[in-house]
């Protein structure tokens, strides 16, 4: 069985890839900043450390035979310097000493963002070009992480492609569902534009089912797999406001009612953006472009390329799903 690195390994999405490959039968090394004795307990062998020092790449990886790489700094506001190092600077470095060790495969966590200008997004494949620009660092800094990785695709060298998963979902979010709550229970969540627009998300188990394909297909030098970037989504698009209020229903909360229109949302945040940006605030504010586009325009898109080079067939039932989630969620907001 091949020997797999996993970075990022405490995060949302890295543990339920750690537990599929656990599950497969794969020796599992995880690398991150934190020790996760949780994860250790189930299998996984930690290595503390940071995917932006060679060093610590290089004692991760020894003897390893694939690496997945799902670390990154995520959010829409925070310091340039940050977002280089740790989205782009480590994959660096991460690619760079896969090839010292031979490494087989490299699956790259990527995200749709890169390549989203503002602009609607609606059913489109990875034939899409990247912007020349970005609204915020993070899609930026994924895309010049994402290119690095496909450029260093090379048949009997190393083996790479990039996954991009859209607004990764399930119990156990630490991240988006929170925040939903969060804002809804504090009477700062509001519709942008008439909600309608369609939005493509993701169960991170179905996320994680998609690492472990990409993974194999490299290893069986599957024809077409490699050297590609692949959207990996629920294959079901919803109207944005319509899945939020999904949400919130099954966390017991009434959905607010206000609304704000796009163009507004828009400048709203591109005002906040030059204070904060002014004053040196590195909070996020309560409101960007990048935000106020991604709750207004449509963002969805094809999972045909996943289909056909990697076996994905994502199978999750919405509605089910989140009826099972209801105790989770109704804690979350108490």
């Amino acid at each position: 069985m091949p020997r797999v690195l996993v970075t990022g390994y405490g995060g949302f999405l890295g543990k339920s890839i750690c537990r599929k490959l656990l599950n497969d039968g794969h020796t599992v090394r995880g690398l991150a900043r934190n020790v996760y004795p949780s994860m250790a307990e189930i299998g996984v062998e930690p290595i503390a450390g940071d995917a932006s020092s060679f060093e610590d790449c290089r004692r991760a990886m020894k003897s390893m035979d694939v690496v997945i790489h799902t670390a990154a700094i995520a959010g829409v506001w925070g310091k340039r310097a940050l977002f280089e190092a740790i989205n782009v600077k480590a994959t660096e470095n991460l690619l760079q000493v896969a090839i010292e060790n031979a490494v087989q495969a490299f699956v790259h966590c990527s995200s749709p963002s890169v390549t989203f200008d503002g602009q609607p997004q609606s059913g489109i494949d990875e034939s899409v070009p990247y912007p020349t620009q970005w609204l915020c660092d993070y899609p930026r800094t994924k895309a010049l992480a994402e290119q690095a990785v496909l450029a260093a695709n090379s048949p009997g060298r190393l083996l790479t492609c990039a996954l991009r998963p859209h607004l990764i979902w399930g119990e156990g979010d630490p991240h988006l569902i929170p925040r939903v709550i969060q804002k809804c229970k504090t009477n700062r969540l509001r519709c942008v534009g008439d909600g309608k627009n369609l939005i493509d998300t993701v169960h991170v188990d179905s996320a994680a089912e998609a690492h472990v394909l990409a993974m194999n297909a490299l290893l069986q030098s599957k024809e077409g797999a490699a050297g590609r970037a692949y959207f990996i989504t629920d294959g079901a698009p919803i109207e944005c406001w319509r899945w939020i209020c999904m949400l919130l229903e099954n966390a017991g909360l009434t959905p607010p009612t206000r609304s704000l229109s796009m163009s507004a949302a828009y400048r709203i945040g591109h005002v906040l953006e030059l204070l904060y940006g002014g004053l040196g605030i590195f909070s996020e504010p309560p409101m960007t472009r990048f935000v106020a586009a991604q709750l207004g325009v449509d963002h969805y898109f094809s999972i045909d390329a996943a289909r056909q080079f990697l076996g994905y067939n994502p199978s999750i039932d919405r509605d089910q799903t989140l009826a099972l989630m209801s105790p989770w969620l109704r804690k979350l907001a108490e």
